[in-house]
């Protein structure tokens, strides 16, 4: 995606005209002061507007809603309107919402080099974050340019594979298959249902904040979210453009769908297909994408003339542009102007239970729940883990379904892999399997620690002879996380274990002991706890979770991990108020 990129409102035979016009201007105006003062204007419906100083209004556009509004921009121009006796000139760039919030709010990375005059995002929740995060001078009663409702997009070929199939979309499909009850999709459903970036565009919140409506709340509907923003991280992407370029590529996912903006959805059906791609609505109803115009200038003059426009947009001239683009008209009460047989003819249903304020709760929760994670998993491989269950060990189940679990994990995690048991690695009575780093690069050689932390939670086993260190490998494990924290993650230490200290080395009074006075809360750690089988110390445990604000979780059986495993990581919601959980 080409971020950034500017294109001045005005075409090439626009431009030459302007520039005759100016240099028309010139002349008379040299003529007029030998003439004793008299001012030249050029004007249009009785407005006089001059042309040697125009007052110039930038826009910051949305990807997908620029082009319009540059067309716009263009026809506006055109009209000479005037300020203060003087020409408005609006010129528009695309920008994405994430990087204009930023500038308005004051952030020092990732801005624009000069703050905008006006702003049309993919969303009003956009508008809605930068006022609360500081941007308190932006004034109410934004325009609505052009709306467009979210769809599920797919081949036309695998359209009439689900529909033959009995296959409504709905949005269940977004949570990964175990949320649902079952390992994997069936034939007849999306193998994945790709979610664009909530942090980078506004159909990615929508689709955060229908997640939460499908789900409710509660300690359950937590989880299932939780899963949702895993999995949806893991295939996130930045832009409409490229999720329907990975639906029309046959070799990248078998029965792929993504959730789009209708419009992006009949501008990728511009470029002819023998299988284009086609628009379904969800089954419980549908969120509407706004594109709301806020006047961002802080020059009075400026904002009167960034208002004209914004009041312009909502005209019949601007409103027919944006509905020969794709969108539907503002209000929603028109269509796209010839749609296509792809786009739905109807107006859609939409899902009314999600309002304002429950799309920016969602918001809230994917910013709590989505940033990285710097985390040091302590793998009990005691005589406690070497006992059966289930037809296996419970290192063996916990550490399957551990493995299933580490896998929600994107890329920009940080991780590292620890066994302890009495004796095991010295003094210590822990050894590194897997250093704590980037998952994505090698510690050492070329193989990098995703491979190697899978091969290793393949290949460990317990120690029949072998008493458990839980308390000293705690305290180690608590003390490398904290000297490793990363300012911009989540800094867990997360232990699998059978539950149980043998007292051969650190005592629990001295480990609570270094636990409150070493936890910082500028920089927390918390200390995650999953204690599977019977025979758990549940109350010393539940004292070394609380310590640090962390939470124990225990399990009796192989198929609760994972759940256990979701309701740890679902305590992002709250942290770092939560209240302690076992």
């Amino acid at each position: 995606m080409r971020l950034g990129r500017h294109r001045a409102a005005l075409a090439p035979k626009q431009r030459r005209r302007k520039a005759l016009q100016r240099g028309m201007l010139a002349g008379i105006t040299a003529v007029a002061i030998v003439a004793g003062g008299l001012v030249v204007v050029f004007g249009s419906g009785g407005v006089l507007c001059s042309t040697r100083e125009p007052v110039l209004v930038s826009v910051a556009a949305a990807v997908d809603v620029a082009p319009a509004v540059m067309e716009a921009a263009g026809r506006f121009n055109e009209t000479k309107t005037a300020v203060g006796g003087r020409c408005v000139l609006v010129q528009v760039t695309e920008q994405p919402p994430a990087t204009v919030l930023r500038t308005l709010i004051g952030d020092r990375a990732g801005v624009l080099r000069e703050r905008p005059d006006g702003w049309i995002a993919d969303s009003s929740a956009w508008i809605r974050l930068a006022r609360q995060q500081g941007a308190n001078a932006l004034p109410a009663g934004e325009s609505v340019v052009a709306t467009s409702p979210l769809v599920f997009a797919t081949r036309s070929s695998l359209a009439q594979r689900f529909s033959v199939g009995k296959t409504e979309m709905n949005w269940r499909m977004v949570f990964p298959p175990t949320v649902r009850g079952r390992l994997r999709p069936n034939a007849n459903e999306p193998d994945v249902v790709r979610v664009p970036d909530p942090s980078l565009a506004g159909a990615g919140i929508a689709t955060v904040a229908a997640a939460r409506d499908v789900v409710g709340t509660g300690p359950e509907a937590d989880k299932a979210l939780t899963a949702f923003v895993r999995w949806a991280q893991a295939g996130s992407a930045p832009d409409y453009r490229s999720m329907l370029a990975a639906v029309d590529d046959h070799t990248f996912w078998q029965r792929p769908v993504v959730i789009v903006p209708e419009q992006s959805v009949w501008n990728h059906n511009l470029r002819p297909s023998s299988d284009p791609v086609v628009a379904l609505a969800p089954r419980e109803g549908t969120i509407n994408l706004d594109y709301p115009y806020v006047v961002t200038a802080g020059d009075a003059t400026v904002a009167e003339a960034s208002t004209v426009f914004a009041d312009w947009l909502k005209g019949p001239q601007a409103q027919e542009i944006v509905r020969r683009a794709g969108f539907r008209s503002g209000d929603g009460t028109q269509g796209p102007i010839s749609p296509g047989p792809q786009i739905p003819s109807m107006a859609l249903k939409t899902r009314s239970s999600v309002s304002p304020q429950d799309i920016d709760e969602a918001l809230r929760a994917w910013s709590r729940l989505a940033p990285p994670t710097n985390i040091l998993v302590l793998a009990d491989t005691s005589k406690h883990m070497a006992e059966p269950a289930n037809g296996s060990t419970r290192i063996r189940i916990a550490l399957d379904a551990a493995k299933i679990g580490l896998q929600l994990f994107p890329d920009s995690t940080h991780m590292g892999l620890w066994e302890f048991a009495d004796r095991l690695g010295g003094v210590k009575n822990y050894r590194e399997r897997v250093g704590l780093g980037a998952i994505t690069e090698p510690e050492t050689g070329q193989v990098v620690r995703k491979s190697r932390l899978a091969e290793a939670t393949a290949t460990i086993a317990a120690h029949p002879d072998l008493g458990s260190s839980l308390y000293d490998a705690i305290l180690g494990g608590f003390r490398k996380v904290t000297s490793d924290y990363r300012e911009e993650m989540n800094n867990t230490l997360l232990v699998i274990t059978a539950g149980k200290d043998d007292g051969k080395g650190t005592t629990l009074a001295k480990l609570l002991d270094a636990l409150r006075h070493e936890w910082n809360p500028d920089k927390p750690v918390q200390i995650v706890i999953i204690a599977f089988g019977k025979g758990v110390d549940h109350g010393s445990l539940s004292q070394i979770a609380a310590a640090t604000n962390g939470s124990l979780h225990e399990a009796q059986e192989p198929g609760e991990i994972i759940d256990v495993f979701l309701a740890a990581l679902a305590r992002r919601l709250c942290h770092p108020t939560c209240k302690p959980t076992t």
